[in-house]
């Protein structure tokens, strides 16, 4: 798993990778008993069983933590070999589906988004620890898929990036609205349908 992105340090004693487990829960801890408004990194540390310090030696402030500790969330998703590419798509997005229906997702994500329209570097941040990490899912299901057969090569590098971002935006975009802004849910049946359009488009869907 990967660690947070965190802000430029002095030298001196390492990080602990216990501390940051710890601060990181204790985080989506808060989120799911405080709220977003509530949330304070004296709280934090005080459930982590850190010092403050320890905290603003790692993050500027409140928002950059919380965008971490939501990113440690994504970093769960795993893409399944389920035999074929789109058996493949509809695992991850189901895992996709359950870990945005947790409340410290949720309360997390909706928060730092709504910051991040008048927070450039916060954007970058968001970006960079969720957006940009969770492309690997995408990259490693071409890979499949063109080893399988079922999707020719990409021979243009330019284009297969944008081809990555574009399959990313549609899962991502489609699975962040139904889960979270219209709050249905995104279950076998809807996960089948959506990948069905996904790969076939709709007209042959």
């Amino acid at each position: 798993m990967q660690g947070p992105t965190s802000v430029p340090r002095a030298t001196g004693r390492p990080r602990s990778a216990a501390a940051d487990t710890a601060i990181l829960a204790a985080t989506r801890e808060a989120l799911v008993e405080l709220g977003w408004s509530k949330l304070t990194l004296g709280d934090v540390a005080t459930r982590a069983g850190v010092a403050k310090t320890t905290l603003y030696r790692r993050w500027a402030g409140k928002n950059e933590l919380v965008v971490d500790a939501v990113a440690e969330l994504f970093d769960e998703l795993e893409l399944p070999d389920r035999g074929s590419l789109a058996a493949d798509i509809e695992g991850v997005v189901l895992q996709f589906a359950v870990i945005l229906a947790r409340p410290e997702t949720k309360s997390g994500l909706m928060a730092v988004l709504a910051e991040s329209t008048r927070d450039d570097a916060l954007r970058a941040r968001i970006r960079a620890s969720i957006v940009d990490r969770q492309k690997r899912l995408v990259l490693a299901g071409r890979a499949r898929a063109e080893t399988r057969g079922e999707l020719a090569p990409e021979t243009d590098p330019e284009e297969a990036a944008r081809t990555v971002d574009l399959i990313f935006d549609m899962v991502a975009g489609a699975v962040v609205h139904r889960c979270v802004v219209s709050a249905e849910p995104a279950d076998e049946e809807w996960v089948r349908s959506f990948t069905r359009v996904l790969l076939l488009g709709l007209t042959s869907a």
